[in-house]
């Protein structure tokens, strides 16, 4: 039996970033009508019943409690840390790719910058997104925090460990790929105006789905790191000839410095963050509450993809 509190259960799951939280997030079967009841035992208490034997006929069943404690928070070291190794392969990975492309006329093309990026993304959240949330770009760390996901006293610690990670990753790939020639930096490749409408449109598309996988417990989690990777991935394949599909202001910061190439600069620092910030209100906006999620799983006659 088990006696959790259900007034306990937070209607707001767990996020990156908070303090002992894990990337993804808990989830209860779809199918389930039944509510948990109150219980005079204490909240973090799991019972079970233990069968008398047959020597204790008329008894009553004898009850054993285990308490579960809560594990213990990250310490905010360790979180930067991994904040700061995940940004660093991440833009490693992107900007050699299109240095690489652009040293051999283009022999990555389009498609294979997209699945490098993407691809990139989905292991470091695989791999990092339980200690730090694998947030790896400013404009998802301030879009959490804007929606109370993550704490604002953390924001600057994780935005600058992603600029100090972008730096070096650049300066690195200077001192490799001789000379650098473009160096992978994210600039228009027309007009200032559909540069700026893309890479806010893209960077909505990137934290609607981020929101819906990392704050949900009701979207499918446990594949984040593919639902996230496989939005990059189509983000740049819509974007990257006009815009270079940046959506991360670090992206583009650290190969501009390296490369002393800051050529509306103003877009990529602006758009991925008011993008951002949009989409994830919208998400916030129409995720279901919890009352609703309850009708829904009482109408057996609703399809649905939840199993």
């Amino acid at each position: 039996m088990d006696c959790e509190d259900p007034n306990s259960t937070p209607s707001r799951p767990a996020t990156p970033g908070t303090p002992g939280a894990p990337f993804f997030g808990r989830f209860t079967a779809a199918g389930s009508n039944t509510t948990p009841k109150k219980s005079l035992l204490n909240k973090a208490c799991k019972c079970f019943t233990v069968e008398t034997g047959p020597n204790e006929e008329g008894s009553l069943p004898a009850v054993t409690c285990t308490i579960t404690m809560p594990p213990p928070p990250i310490p905010l070291a360790k979180k930067v840390v991994a904040e700061f190794i995940g940004t660093f392969i991440l833009i490693f990975t992107g900007t050699a790719t299109a240095i690489v492309n652009q040293k051999t006329q283009g022999s990555e093309t389009l498609i294979g910058l997209a699945t490098s990026s993407g691809l990139a993304v989905m292991i470091i959240i695989l791999s990092t997104g339980h200690i730090s949330g694998a947030h790896l770009n400013p404009s998802i760390t301030i879009a959490f925090a804007a929606l109370k996901h993550f704490p604002w006293a953390q924001v600057p610690v994780y935005v600058g460990a992603q600029v100090l990670a972008s730096l070096c990753a650049s300066l690195i790939l200077k001192g490799v790929f001789h000379p650098i020639m473009g160096g992978g930096v994210t600039v228009p490749s027309g007009a200032y105006g559909p540069a700026f409408a893309l890479e806010f449109i893209i960077s909505f598309n990137l934290m609607f789905v981020v929101t819906a996988v990392a704050t949900d417990t009701r979207a499918v989690g446990e594949l984040a790191g593919i639902a996230v990777g496989a939005t990059v991935m189509l983000n740049i394949l819509i974007a990257g000839e006009t815009s270079g599909a940046s959506m991360n202001p670090v992206r583009t910061l650290g190969p501009a410095i390296a490369a002393s190439n800051f050529k509306a600069i103003w877009i990529y620092l602006t758009a991925p963050i008011l993008g951002a910030l949009c989409g994830a209100g919208v998400y916030s906006a129409v995720k279901l509450t919890d009352d609703e999620d309850n009708s829904l799983k009482q109408t057996s006659a609703v399809p649905s993809f939840r199993r």
